[in-house]
C-alpha cells in the first residue's frame, strides 16, 4: 500500500497546520499547530479521528503558534513519541508554548468567574485546553536536529530533513521519505534580501509538494521599511510625542528593533526605544545564541560591536512594573509591545495612555485580521473600546509595508520552480480558498503543474 496524507488543518484557512503521514511501518504528524481564526478556535477541541497515542513521531517546520501550538493538547491526549525540529525551533517552542499554556489557564479561570457573578450555569465545564503540565510534557519530547545536514530516521520506514527558509528564526521546509516516496511541505516560506535571517534555499527534488498560499493571490507593495519608520519618529518627535508600535513577538519586534538600530546608526533616532515584551525579549535572547540562523550582514553587525538587540537607547522592561512606568513618559519614547493586532498584553495600555493625544504616533507593522481592535484603529475608527472604555482616536495612525515574513505569488512560484521536476501533485494549503486557488492556477499556468486545493478531511494516496 502507498503511503497517504490527510489533511487536518489548514485546509482553506490560514492557520492549524495539520498533516497526518501514514506509511506501511509509522505515522507522523507534520506540524502540531493551533486553528487561530475566530470561526475556527472550536476545532482545537477535536481529534478529527487521530488518535495521538498512534502518531511515532512529529516533525515541525517552525515554531509559530499556528505550527506547535497544539503539541501540549497532543501530548494530554495520549501521543508519546518524539517532536523533531531545528535546534533554533526546539528553543523557541517552550516560550510559545509555556506562553499559550497560561493564556489558556487564565481564560478558563476568567470565563468560569464571569460565569458565576452572571449565574450563569455553562451547558459544558469551562477547562483550558491544556495546562503549563502537558507544556512541559511536549517540551521534554523536543529534539533537535540540523538544518542541511541530510536525511534524520525519524520512524520505522520514515526520513526527513530539514532545509533553510528564512521565515522565522529555525524556520524549516521538510522533505519527508516514506516507503520510498518524497514529500515535501514548504511550511511558511520566507522573502530573499530581508534583515537578520538567511534567504531561502528551495528543495529540489518532490513526488509531491505541500506549499503553503498565505499571499498567493498578490505580490507585496514593496517599499522602504527604514524610510517609513524614520519620518514615523521624526513626526512624533517634532509634535512631542511618543510612537506606539503593537508587535509580534517572534521576528517582527526583532525586525523592528533592526531598523530601528539602523536610524540609531544614523543619528536619526531621536527618541529612546523600549521593547515592552517579555516574550519578544526573550525571543530576541534567542537570535543570539543561533548565530546559525542569521545572514552575513546581521553577522557582520554583531562582529562590528553594532547588535540592533543591544544598541544605544535602547532598554527592556521585563517587569510589569518597568512597563507601568512608561506611563510617565509623555514624548521622544519608540516603544514596542505585544500584540501585534491590539487584541491583548501591553500594547492595549498603552494605547489606553496614549491614543487620544494628537501628539501620539502609532504605527503598525503588520496584518490587522478583521474584527481585532488593530483593524478597528487601521480602518479609521474615531473611537475605540479599550478595557471597556470608549477612548477617542486622535493619535496619528500610520502602518509600515514591506516587513512581511511570507513570500508573495510571484515568489511562491520562484521557489516552487527550483524543484528539478513537476510533482506529481502540488498540494495548496495555509491560505483562504481565494489565495489558494489562484497560487494554484498560477503554477498551473506558468509550470504547467497539477495541483489541488484540499479540503479539512482530505485523505490522499500518494502512488507514484
Amino acid at each position: 500500500m502507498p503511503p497517504t496524507l490527510t489533511f487536518l488543518g489548514a485546509a482553506r484557512t490560514v492557520t492549524g497546520s495539520r498533516y497526518l503521514v501514514e506509511g506501511s511501518q509509522a505515522t507522523v504528524l507534520v506540524d502540531a499547530g493551533l486553528f487561530q481564526e475566530r470561526q475556527n478556535l472550536g476545532l482545537n477541541w477535536e481529534r478529527y479521528g487521530l488518535n495521538p497515542a498512534r502518531v511515532d513521531a512529529v516533525v515541525l517546520t517552525h515554531g509559530h503558534m499556528d505550527h506547535s501550538g497544539w503539541l501540549p493538547k497532543l501530548v494530554k491526549d495520549g501521543f508519546r513519541g518524539r517532536i523533531f525540529a531545528t535546534a533554533a525551533t526546539c528553543d523557541l517552542v517552550p516560550i510559545i508554548v509555556r506562553d499559550s499554556a497560561r493564556i489558556q489557564v487564565e481564560d478558563a479561570r476568567n470565563k468560569q468567574k464571569r460565569h458565576a457573578k452572571e449565574g450563569r450555569t455553562p451547558r459544558y465545564p469551562v477547562v483550558p485546553l491544556y495546562d503549563t503540565d502537558h507544556a512541559e510534557e511536549a517540551i521534554r519530547r523536543l529534539t533537535p536536529v540540523e538544518k542541511g545536514s541530510g536525511p534524520v530516521d525519524i520512524a520505522p520506514g520514515i526520513s526527513a530533513e530539514w532545509g533553510e527558509n528564512g521565515h522565522i528564526l529555525g524556520a524549516s521546509w521538510i522533505g519527508l521519505e516514506v516507503d520510498g516516496v518524497r514529500i515535501v511541505f514548504s511550511g511558511d516560506v520566507g522573502r530573499y534580501d530581508r534583515p537578520i535571517l538567511k534567504d531561502p534555499e528551495p528543495p529540489t527534488r518532490a513526488d509531491y509538494l505541500v506549499i503553503e498560499s498565505t499571499y498567493g493571490d498578490r505580490d507585496h507593495i514593496e517599499s522602504n521599511v527604514q524610510a517609513q519608520m524614520r519620518e514615523a519618529v521624526r513626526d512624533a518627535s517634532a509634535m512631542g510625542g511618543n510612537v506606539i508600535i503593537p508587535s509580534f513577538s517572534v521576528e517582527r519586534a526583532q525586525e523592528l528593533l533592526y531598523v530601528l538600530s539602523r536610524l540609531g546608526a544614523a543619528g536619526e533616532l531621536p527618541q529612546r526605544v523600549f521593547l515592552d515584551s517579555p516574550m519578544a525579549s526573550m525571543v530576541t535572547d534567542l537570535f543570539c545564541a543561533h548565530p546559525e540562523e542569521c545572514d552575513e550582514e546581521m553577522l557582520a553587525l554583531i562582529r562590528d560591536g553594532q547588535s540592533p538587540f543591544a544598541f544605544a537607547g535602547l532598554e527592556y522592561t521585563p517587569k510589569a512594573e518597568d512597563s507601568k512606568q512608561l506611563n510617565d513618559i509623555r514624548e521622544n519614547a519608540v516603544i514596542i509591545a505585544g500584540n501585534g493586532m491590539a487584541t491583548g498584553g501591553r500594547i492595549k495600555h498603552h494605547l489606553a495612555q496614549n491614543i487620544a493625544k494628537e501628539q501620539t504616533t502609532v504605527v503598525f507593522a503588520g496584518y490587522q485580521a478583521p474584527g481585532t481592535l488593530g483593524r478597528q484603529i487601521v480602518d479609521g475608527a474615531r473611537e475605540v473600546r479599550i478595557f471597556n472604555t470608549m477612548v477617542p482616536v486622535r493619535a496619528k495612525i500610520r502602518q509600515l509595508h514591506g516587513l512581511s515574513g511570507h513570500a508573495d505569488r510571484t515568489e511562491l512560484v520562484a521557489w516552487a520552480d527550483r524543484l528539478g521536476c513537476a510533482p506529481a501533485t502540488c498540494f495548496i494549503t495555509h491560505g483562504d480558498l481565494d489565495a489558494a486557488t489562484a497560487l494554484g492556477d498560477r503554477l498551473q499556468a506558468d509550470l504547467g503543474w497539477t495541483t489541488r486545493v484540499p479540503e479539512w478531511g482530505d485523505r490522499v494516496s500518494l502512488k507514484l
